[in-house]
């Protein structure tokens, strides 16, 4: 049988947003599959709390809400790696790669990303002891969008990808999957920058909101065992407070719910029923809040904070950060502290280089 290896494999996996929206049914009490997609991708969004739904203003935000894209001329590249869940030394590592270019005749910026989750090496044993194959387990995304103007002050967007989980590559028992499940998700996103004539700095609100990963379920063995996507709706505004010839200040704040709800631990709804039916379970509401600070547009310092409702995982945890520009580069890193020293993200760092390309003219 291969119950050795799921012990080790799936609690880790469903660690990845510890709680509820763990990999499946079985194996947390009910939420969604592929959590990784949940993962804050870069290190600037993720210092300020792991905010930026209505402040997405850079090629990361093919991840916080795509139609910040469409205010974007400049073409862009990011790339992001973080050691994953340090404090378990489960040689997990994270990558999120995204890149954006403005098309004269598309009117419109288009993108793709690809984020990466490898999980490790695992060795299959049997319940007689005897061991089997050694496999790795990884998951990863592929995706491609488009944003554009719909307005001066408004900017949309959407994006599709291909989502591919593989946590086996070895036989389960008789049981007729191979232990890789695949499925497609969509996002849809906006922004609305409102022109204001208050004496307050250029963009001085704005407000975001965007539901990702729309799509089928995702199964390893069979249908009757799928799980859904982890289908988030998220809404998030932006202050800019202080802008002047040397300073910059934002404060940035999120509010989001994850669209799943699971009737019994048998039954699950299916998009697009759970869209609405979901509201009403109070599970994975997070709330997500913080600061930015620029000096001359050089130097950033960043800190928020982050929580969400007890039955949808119940973490918490304050984030720091600081970002330095130096021509067309960008480089941001970000630290999590959590209360508890053994808490599972405790002293998760994140890495992030941006690349403006654009720039090279100027």
């Amino acid at each position: 049988m291969w119950t050795s290896v799921s012990r080790r494999l799936l609690p880790a996996l469903s660690l990845l947003l510890l709680g509820p929206i763990g990999l499946s049914a079985q194996t947390t009490g009910g939420g969604s599959a592929v959590p990784f997609l949940l993962i804050s991708p870069n290190a600037r969004n993720s210092a300020i709390g792991e905010s930026g739904t209505g402040t997405a203003n850079d090629i990361n935000a093919t991840f916080w809400n795509i139609g910040g894209l469409a205010y974007q001329k400049n073409t862009q590249l990011g790339l992001t790696y973080s050691k994953w869940l340090p404090q378990f030394n489960a040689d997990l590592h994270y990558s999120y790669l995204a890149g954006s270019t403005f098309v004269n005749d598309l009117d419109g910026v288009l993108s793709g990303q690809i984020t990466f989750l490898d999980l490790g090496e695992f060795q299959q044993t049997f319940e007689n002891g005897q061991a089997g194959q050694k496999f790795r387990s990884l998951e990863f995304a592929l995706g491609v969008g488009y944003a554009t103007k719909l307005s001066d002050e408004v900017g949309a967007g959407v994006q599709a990808r291909f989502i591919q989980s593989n946590l086996s590559s070895v036989p389960v028992a008789n049981e007729q999957g191979s232990g890789i499940g695949r499925s497609v998700g969509f996002d849809i996103g906006a922004i609305w920058k409102p022109s204001t004539d208050w004496g307050m700095p250029k963009d001085f609100v704005s407000l975001g909101a965007t539901i990702t990963n729309i799509g089928p379920k995702i199964h390893y063995i069979d249908i009757a065992q799928a799980d859904p996507l982890p289908t988030m709706f998220r809404f998030g505004t932006g202050l800019h407070l202080v802008e002047d010839e040397f300073n910059d200040l934002t404060f940035s704040l999120d509010i989001a719910k994850l669209l799943v709800n699971r009737p019994s631990d048998t039954e699950v709804d299916p998009v697009p029923k759970s869209l609405v039916t979901a509201w009403s379970n109070g599970k994975g509401v997070e709330l997500a809040t913080g600061l930015e600070y620029w000096y001359e547009k050089l130097v950033a310092l960043r800190a928020g904070y982050f929580t969400e409702s007890a039955n949808g995982g119940n973490r918490e945890f304050l984030t720091f950060g600081a970002g330095l520009r130096y021509d067309i580069y960008g480089f941001d890193f970000s630290y999590i502290n959590t209360i508890e020293d053994t808490h599972p993200l405790a002293n998760t760092l994140r890495f992030t280089l941006v690349v403006d390309f654009d720039k090279v003219v100027k």
